[in-house]
């Protein structure tokens, strides 16, 4: 984790973005991402995640710890699961591997993972990225949705961008451009927006909506790109190319994911 805080410094002076000066209400998230084969090493993941880490993130009193899986891993090669988890501070965001690694149920729980062999692991590789949210969106929001969970969808949302010029400007656009304002307006039940401050995908910004079902989903966006307000922000001349790649995958909760 003291890489990650290398890399944090490293960003704040390199990128200059709306992270320079944090507010501290605004949340930190530590996005690691499950890169997996089979079902067994499903299974492992899974074991681990329900049984050993998300009952000691609670008992540390970090209680919103979202796991997705995205619908698309019946039919990929590389099978992921997501982990989302809400960090206070940079503090908090230091201290939590040492203070598993103490914690004597954790341990127990986790074992078959954590003790894991090279000839059976628990995965192909794992990845990790430390995220800030948003300055107009400084704290998670868990999703108001009334259906079932297993008919709920989570659409996680990757925006790269050319340059850290351009990224910036993207990350306005978002803020006192008013685009989170309109997903709000149009109850996209977005989660969190964020900014990618240390991860493999640089410079970039992530966020995550959720819906009922995804008859919802497809009408919120066909809402969204007719929507008055969206057709001008995004014609404006000074918001202009501002993404260079995005990533979409929609994904479902984890039955035992704290949302």
């Amino acid at each position: 984790m003291k890489f990650f805080v290398l890399i944090f410094l490293t960003s704040i002076c390199i990128y200059g973005s709306s992270f320079q000066t944090p507010d501290k209400k605004r949340e930190y998230y530590q996005l690691t991402i499950y890169h997996f084969a089979n079902a067994g090493q499903e299974q492992m993941i899974d074991t681990y995640l329900e049984k050993a880490l998300l009952p000691a993130l609670h008992k540390k009193m970090i209680h919103h710890a979202g796991v997705f899986k995205p619908i698309a891993n019946d039919t990929a090669t590389d099978k992921l699961i997501y982990l989302l988890v809400p960090i206070a501070d940079a503090e908090q965001m230091t201290s939590l591997s040492m203070l598993l690694l103490k914690d004597k149920d954790y341990i127990q729980a986790g074992k078959q993972y954590l003790e894991t062999s090279y000839t059976n692991p628990a995965y192909v590789r794992m990845e990790q990225q430390l995220l800030l949210a948003f300055p107009l969106a400084p704290k998670m929001k868990l999703p108001a949705l009334k259906n079932p969970r297993a008919e709920h969808v989570y659409e996680f949302r990757s925006y790269e961008s050319a340059s850290e010029q351009l990224y910036r400007n993207k990350v306005k656009m978002f803020n006192e451009g008013g685009e989170i304002e309109l997903f709000k307006r149009l109850q996209f039940n977005a989660i969190f927006y964020a900014e990618v401050i240390a991860g493999s995908k640089m410079p970039n910004l992530v966020y995550m909506t959720s819906f009922e079902n995804m008859d919802e989903r497809d009408k919120h966006w066909k809402t969204f790109v007719e929507d008055s307000f969206w057709k001008k922000l995004s014609s404006m001349p000074e918001y202009q190319h501002n993404v260079s790649k995005a990533d979409i995958l929609l994904m479902k909760a984890a039955s035992y994911s704290d949302y």
